[in-house]
């Protein structure tokens, strides 16, 4: 079984950064599609970034953080990162991590969520 922690979450005043870490047990983390969504109050989770398996780091990114968001990993360390900048009030969300695999656009792992907020 795969278990995912998110950690790194807090309050930010608009402009500042934070860097979100999610580390994944289990040695199946560096085969995996690795993802951060975000859900905010009476809203869908919406997808942030993916980043393919360590043979390939492919990047994806939702317009909204282009720019501003960067996903990397380290698959010695089991460990993905949101690295997230010139933040605004409109990212204000809990973040979850997933895993899905690299053929699949199903998420099969989440983790717990780790609460982002932006504000003066």
């Amino acid at each position: 079984q795969v278990q995912l922690v998110e950690s790194g979450g807090g309050l930010v005043q608009p402009g500042g950064s934070l860097r979100l870490s999610c580390v994944a047990s289990g040695s199946i983390f560096r085969t995996k599609t690795m993802g951060w969504y975000r859900q905010a109050p009476g809203k869908q989770r919406d997808l942030v970034a993916t980043i393919t398996s360590m043979a390939t780091s492919i990047t994806t990114y939702a317009d909204s953080v282009k720019g501003r968001f960067t996903i990397s990993r380290d698959n010695a360390k089991n460990t993905v990162y949101l690295q997230m900048n010139s933040l605004k009030p409109e990212d204000t969300a809990v973040y979850y991590c997933s895993a899905r695999d690299p053929w699949s656009v199903t998420v099969g792992y989440w983790g717990q969520g780790t609460q982002v907020t932006v504000s003066s």
